[in-house]
């Protein structure tokens, strides 16, 4: 069948399987251009199907040589409907690794189960023995606990309503988007989805059943962003997850210090995911950042960013880390020219004059290359098999 995009807000409910294999293909020679990296040789990427997890398989593994085990949670086509993106990027990643002889092996569940944390324990014994890097960057707007109590994630602020500029994506215009407060269980609620908890679960399952190598390293991943975003991310309900999150990377590495085990946690770039497009106002304040970054010459996508994780920063030592123990990644995005810049363009920005002030086309580039579509090189008139 043909496949085309279809878009609804802001997701895109078809995925394009040659498109996804080209930007995973993509993606590898960009890793393979830098070199090696010092990446350990067992990791596991819990969440490794799209995005920062997805581009850490691909530095891990085509970088350092690495044997990856990934965990994801995507469904396969369906008659006419395709699969998710996760699904065929995970394919096309094991095409591409038993091509060159790398050990790649993918477990499609609820990361959250212990059902799955049994799985992947178990894959782990079986064919590497132990692991030396776990990857943790789960996006997941809901999570079912062993009781069958489910905690759902939400998008809201802290504390009270928030009004600010926002692009609505259904036409690229500026709007103002209001943003409400959260109860006090919806904040719990996001943080049992979104933060540390389940982190710490997967490094305390991996250690008891002795399939945690001495001196391994854990990394997860947050973002921290600009005032203007912070009242509905730092300070709002994902902002509390990720503070949980930060808490928890101590906490690990306080509890299984005997085992020599180091948490880190990387402060990312902002970039186009899937979740990101869900918050109101980031899209506006990313396509501004791209248009920012990209005069400069110092924009980076996920595979740049990561590249540069493995290769420069995550196995450098504390050197490599802020005065909070942190990774900072958005060290070029938090530049104080760039972030200035911004500031003064947020002031002028109108539907109007959009185009001069935010990178809408690279916005929507990004958006569309995330489900395989719109990728140079690809023929999408051709009839393929979803």
């Amino acid at each position: 069948m043909v496949v085309e995009p279809k878009v609804k807000g802001f997701i895109c409910t078809t995925a394009h399987p040659n498109g996804c294999k080209e930007n995973v293909k993509n993606q590898i020679q960009y890793i393979k251009s830098l070199g090696k990296n010092d990446c350990p040789k067992n990791v596991l990427v819990i969440g490794c199907s799209t995005g920062y997890g997805l581009a850490s398989r691909i530095a891990a593994a085509f970088g350092g040589g690495a044997n990856t085990i990934g965990v994801m949670y995507e469904k396969p086509a369906s008659g006419k409907r395709t699969a998710t993106p996760g699904y065929y990027n995970t394919e096309a990643f094991e095409s591409f690794a038993r091509e060159e002889g790398l050990y790649a092996k993918s477990i499609n569940g609820d990361a959250f189960s212990q059902e799955i944390k049994d799985v992947v324990i178990n894959s782990i014994r079986e064919d590497l023995g132990k692991i030396d890097l776990v990857v943790y960057s789960l996006a997941a707007p809901r999570r079912t606990m062993a009781d069958g109590t489910i905690y759902q994630s939400v998008l809201k602020t802290t504390g009270e309503s928030y009004t600010q500029k926002s692009l609505n994506l259904k036409d690229n215009t500026i709007v103002d988007a209001t943003v409400e407060p959260a109860t006090e269980e919806e904040i719990e609620a996001t943080v049992k989805v979104m933060g540390g908890e389940d982190w710490y679960e997967w490094i305390k399952a991996l250690s008891e059943a002795d399939v945690l190598s001495d001196n391994a390293m854990t990394v997860a991943y947050s973002y921290i962003g600009p005032e203007v975003t912070h009242p509905i991310y730092y300070d709002g309900t994902i902002g509390a997850a990720k503070k949980n999150l930060h808490e928890y990377a101590g906490k690990i590495s306080e509890d299984f210090s005997k085992k020599g085990v180091k948490a880190r946690i990387s402060v990312n770039k902002g970039l186009v995911t899937q979740a990101s497009a869900a918050i109101p106002v980031v899209p506006l304040y990313f396509a501004m950042l791209y248009k920012v970054m990209k005069k400069k010459g110092i924009h980076e996508d996920c595979i740049r960013q990561m590249g540069r994780l493995f290769r420069d920063k995550l196995f450098a030592g504390d050197a490599q880390t802020d005065e909070n123990g942190m990774i900072r990644m958005d060290d070029l995005e938090m530049r104080e020219d760039v972030q200035q810049e911004i500031q003064n363009a947020w002031k002028e920005v109108t539907t109007e004059n959009v185009k001069e002030y935010a990178d809408i086309d690279g916005y929507w580039e990004d958006f569309y290359h995330m489900f395989g579509f719109k990728i140079e090189g690809v023929d999408y008139r051709l009839d393929v098999e979803v």
